[in-house]
């Protein structure tokens, strides 16, 4: 009995590897957009009266001012990258439904608008509004996911994955923009050009990052087939999220939380503990920082080539027990253990190559289980990892100064993992008891001849 192919295998390559390509630089620019605050707050923050008011500007004390700043840039923060999850489910299913050629368009070109808006703003309440808009490029991830899905047959659905994924490569040029900004600034005069259609100062960057979307949405619009695959047609929204029940479901949001949340949380949160355990500058940092951000973003397609070699479920029990072993001497003391800066950042490109193979082999599981609601399981499993990145990083900071050692913050990586590794070691566990009792049940039963009878007897 031949077993049946899938039916994408008989389909010119050319097509979807349009779709893998352009939909991973999208990604790249939209995470880009997403996290484009980390970069331009430095010069935000200095902008008080945009900030505040002028009237509270100009009448609080120094000491108050900063301390409301960096209050009201927090909330910059947050919505965007609140705006970036939340809503990752939805525009899953929306992929599935209407196409992801068509929800990629919208969201490049929506996104487009208050990204340059927000070079205008003239009030933290614009502000705020725009971070709200602009944050929405977050949930591209969920949509490129399904359009890849759809578009990619099984046995490289996991490599297909994994090069989209790896436009989370957008969060470490995020953060080389770092050393650029400064250069950007001083092309432009104060006064911008066109009459202020190009501002000047820190405005040009998000002006830059519109016209990037704008270019991409064109590229994709010309290049990208027109008639899309959308799995997720005519079926009721009801049988969309009816796999939402599934356990193994919120098992692999939780190991997404791990290889994903945790990612994104480490990004922000590194660079201060560089500058304050190891007493580096802010460039010097930066560059560590990026160290872990390039293997956790860049191996993603290796992730994804190893689970469609070696499945992921052998891929992922990889992953987090080389996490588990790098994280433990993390969490020492320095008292107990001084790794200093070359060696916490050696372990730190460890975890970050776990991360970024584990990215790519805990999303292979979506299409294996759900090939049909890749959008919405994808989806979910998207926002629980994203937020994962948002509520890390105080829960670092409140370990930390809870037990007086940084080391400690690692604690809580270092559990998650541990109990990813054990519900996964759990599971596995029970399927192979399972499997042994169903070959114990179809094996022939042979009934002994006379002669042994008549031997046992004798």
């Amino acid at each position: 009995m031949t077993r049946p192919t899938d039916p994408l295998e008989h389909e010119p390559a050319g097509p979807r590897l349009r779709v893998m390509w352009l939909s991973a630089w999208a990604f790249t620019a939209l995470f880009a957009v997403w996290l484009m605050l980390g970069v331009l707050g430095l010069e935000i923050k200095k902008d008080t009266a945009l900030m505040l008011g002028a009237e509270a500007a100009a009448t609080l004390p120094p000491d108050q001012i900063k301390a409301a700043v960096e209050s009201r840039f927090e909330w910059l923060l947050a919505v965007a990258i609140l705006a970036g999850s939340l809503p990752r489910l939805n525009f899953g299913i929306w992929a599935d439904k209407y196409g992801g050629r068509t929800v990629m368009l919208l969201l490049l070109v929506g996104t487009a608008v208050p990204t340059y808006a927000l070079s205008h703003a003239d009030s933290y309440a614009e502000l705020l509004a725009c971070a709200a808009l602009f944050g929405l490029a977050g949930n591209s991830f969920t949509v490129g996911i399904a359009w890849n899905s759809a578009w990619f047959p099984a046995r490289s659905k996991g490599t297909a994955l994994g090069v989209f994924g790896a436009g989370n490569v957008g969060a470490s040029g995020t953060k080389l923009l770092v050393i650029l900004v400064p250069t950007i600034l001083t092309l432009v005069p104060v006064g911008g050009y066109l009459g202020g259609v190009v501002p000047g100062g820190w405005r040009v960057v998000p002006v830059l990052y519109s016209a990037m979307l704008l270019a991409t949405a064109a590229a994709i619009f010309v290049f990208c087939p027109r008639v899309d695959r959308c799995p997720g047609r005519g079926r009721p929204l009801g049988e969309m999220l009816a796999p939402l029940r599934h356990v193994r479901v919120w098992r692999f949001s939780l190991y997404y939380v791990v290889v994903f949340g945790a990612y994104v949380a480490l990004s922000a949160w590194l660079p201060n503990y560089y500058r304050n355990t190891f007493g580096v500058d802010l460039r010097t940092a930066a560059l560590l920082t990026a160290l872990f951000i390039f293997p956790a973003s860049l191996l993603r397609p290796l992730g994804g080539y190893l689970s469609d070699t070696f499945g992921p479920r052998v891929v992922t029990y990889s992953v987090f027990v080389l996490m588990t072993l790098a994280l433990v001497p993390l969490c020492l003391p320095t008292r107990l253990l001084d790794l200093g800066v070359a060696g916490f950042t050696t372990l730190m490109v460890v975890v970050g190559v776990g991360m970024g193979i584990g990215k790519a082999s805990v999303y292979k599981y979506v299409p294996n289980y759900f090939p049909k609601d890749v959008g919405a399981v994808g989806g979910l499993v998207g926002a629980l990892g994203a937020l994962g990145g948002f509520v890390l990083p105080p829960a670092f900071g409140m370990i930390g100064r809870a037990t007086g050692s940084p080391q400690a913050a690692f604690v809580a990586l270092l559990a998650l993992t541990v109990a990813s590794l054990a519900w996964l070691h759990f599971v596995v566990a029970r399927m192979k008891r399972a499997e042994a009792a169903d070959d114990m049940v179809s094996a022939p039963v042979s009934l002994p001849t006379a002669a042994e009878v008549v031997a046992v007897r004798s």
